[in-house]
């Protein structure tokens, strides 16, 4: 199993970025489908009330048709927006031009700007402020305004005076009260919705530039990591020398004392090469060196021996529930993303820690649980977070932060929760599919 299998299961922050401004672009362009269908609805009830019920003569034919041209455009809108290919500002600006073409041309057909409902231009430009940038709003702005100034010296004249004074009894009062009305709910029902499509890309773009940050963060632990590597590996080299020396010193072969502390420092000396190399591959190090072909029962079963080994607890509880034994690639990465969550376990329950496996069609969960105080909420809310940690020291937190991004890496995911008794737990759930060998 290689490396690069791998990054292709995995997107790039560039293309998350991509993919929160298409989900955006689609939701907003079917805020504007609703919209014009609303626009559409609302222009044939005005021109029937208006023709036949206050009995004003109106270019019916025309005005009919350009209600149909929008009702034409608003299906074809909608064949664009089920494709759900990512969706540019200058598409939704050419809707919006189709927009305010449309209500210029009706409006020139009744009364140019002595029509009450020249104010929904107000309407488009609110809009249009929503969902575009730059020199695409203020185009709009400018062609509304020229098209205001146009409708006040060319239109077609609407038989209708403005009798302000009049109040309920004007028809062009009542019509600007429909108008204000429309402008007003309008406004605050899409302008509304298209804020919280924007805040919800904006806040997916948040999460890939903090995702961004942390690989960028796993990146300089790695190269800190690999100083540090080469600082400490002549020192552990030459002390495991020494220490093989002084076993075989016949007057501190003869202290059986002796004997053990030297075994011990020697198996601690170990045991820090192999933290040293479990952070690097944690850290950044390229997957899939050192891997070995094994199963998921016999890595669980090596990856419990070799912890209990190294790590002092009062009780420790293993429950494999894996039924269906599946082939798989281990290697040092995946063991020691284990060992972190168990080291984490282990600091806040000494007493006693549980790891428990279990696996379905599509992936491996491991569960691993402590009788400790649990997570703090602010821990909790930010699990995984660099330096969030409930330890109260430098450092806290990087290893169920390193677990996170091996996991992720993988395609898989790391969650805690505080149990109802007491005690956390946390689960990580790898795809088999990445940790796996076909069958």
């Amino acid at each position: 199993m290689t490396s690069s299998r791998h990054a292709s299961r995995t997107l790039h922050p560039l293309s998350k970025a991509r993919s929160a401004n298409a989900a955006a672009g689609l939701k907003n362009l079917h805020q504007l489908i609703q919209l014009r269908w609303m626009a559409v609805v609302g222009q044939l009830l005005t021109i029937e009330v208006t023709h036949y019920g206050l009995g004003m003569p109106l270019p019916m034919r025309e005005m009919l048709t350009i209600v149909g041209c929008m009702a034409v455009f608003n299906l074809i809108s909608m064949v664009r927006w089920r494709t759900r290919r990512n969706v540019h500002d200058v598409e939704l600006f050419i809707a919006l031009l189709i927009d305010v073409g449309a209500l210029t041309a009706q409006l020139y057909l009744s009364g140019g700007i002595s029509n009450p409902f020249v104010f929904l231009y107000l309407l488009q430009i609110a809009v249009g402020a929503m969902l575009l940038r730059g020199a695409y709003i203020w185009f709009i702005v400018g062609l509304t305004s020229a098209c205001v100034v146009l409708l006040a010296q060319h239109s077609q004249p609407l038989p209708m005076a403005p009798n302000m004074h009049e109040g309920w009894a004007s028809p062009y009062v009542l019509g600007l009260l429909v108008c204000f009305a429309l402008n007003a709910i309008l406004v605050v029902v899409f302008i509304t919705r298209i804020s919280h499509n924007l805040r919800q890309r904006d806040a997916r773009l948040a999460a890939v530039r903090q995702r961004a940050a942390e690989e960028e963060h796993i990146v300089r632990m790695g190269l800190l990591a690999s100083g540090a590597a080469h600082e400490l590996g002549t020192p552990l080299a030459t002390m495991a020398v020494i220490l093989g020396d002084w076993r075989r010193v016949p007057t501190l072969a003869q202290d059986p004392v002796l004997q053990e502390e030297i075994a011990e420092m020697q198996t601690q000396v170990q045991r820090c090469k192999t933290i040293v190399s479990g952070i690097l591959m944690s850290a950044g190090e390229t997957r899939g060196e050192d891997s070995t072909q094994t199963t998921v029962c016999q890595f669980l079963d090596t990856l419990v021996r070799d912890w209990r080994a190294t790590r002092s607890v009062d009780a420790f509880e293993f429950d494999n529930r894996i039924t269906d034994d599946h082939p798989m690639v281990a290697d040092a990465t995946l063991e020691q993303m284990v060992f972190n969550v168990l080291d984490n376990a282990r600091e806040a329950s000494p007493q006693w820690v549980g790891l428990q496996a279990n696996s379905d069609a599509e992936a491996l969960h491991i569960v691993v649980s402590d009788r400790g105080p649990g997570f703090s909420p602010a821990v909790l809310s930010h699990i995984g977070t660099p330096y969030q940690s409930t330890k109260g020291r430098p450092g806290g937190g990087l290893g169920l932060f390193l677990s996170m991004n091996v996991a992720r890496t993988l395609g898989g995911t790391v969650a805690a929760r505080n149990l109802p008794g007491g005690g956390a737990e946390v689960t990580i759930t790898l795809p088999l599919a990445a940790i796996g060998l076909p069958t």
